[in-house]
């Protein structure tokens, strides 16, 4: 029974970047690792909420990117915060590269998941919202929960 190319097992995700900041596109990157790491990721233990990526010399990398040293790793650990590069083609970083100029776009981690064997990051290209956007949004989760509780009240 072969498995879902699709599938994927998730590790890390950064929701607070769906509160901060407007998704207009999302790449999918892999990320160059370590043994260790990969071995720590496996066991869930990663984290991006206060990372964020960066375009240097025709390369992206992450930064501030928390994985936890593997329990077996001794000697072989790296840091865990330790700046990683991100697998993208060259025609998607010069596409980063040109949207980033503009004022207000920048681009933030989304989540980490294992999709096969590899380790993957999805990436989104991101415009920052304002104060009145982030209430609107919370106006609006706000009403679609009340609208569920009435909704399910009446159909008990």
């Amino acid at each position: 029974m072969p498995k879902d190319k699709n599938a994927y097992k998730l590790i890390a995700q950064n929701k607070k970047a769906y509160h901060d900041y407007f998704i207009e596109e999302t790449y999918e990157a892999g990320i160059v690792l370590v043994g260790t790491e990969v071995k720590s990721i496996r066991q869930g233990a990663g984290s991006v909420k206060e990372s964020f990526i960066k375009i240097k010399d025709g390369e992206a990398y992450i930064f501030n990117m928390h994985i936890n040293p593997y329990d077996k790793g001794n000697i072989f650990n790296k840091d865990p915060l330790r700046t990683r590069k991100l697998l993208l083609h060259k025609r998607e970083i010069t596409k980063l590269i040109g949207e980033t100029t503009q004022k207000g776009m920048t681009i933030v981690p989304l989540k980490v998941y294992i999709k096969g064997s590899l380790v993957k990051m999805e990436i989104g290209l991101a415009r920052g919202k304002k104060l009145h956007d982030k209430r609107d949004d919370i106006a609006k989760k706000d009403e679609r929960r009340q609208n569920e509780r009435e909704f399910k009240i009446k159909n008990l």
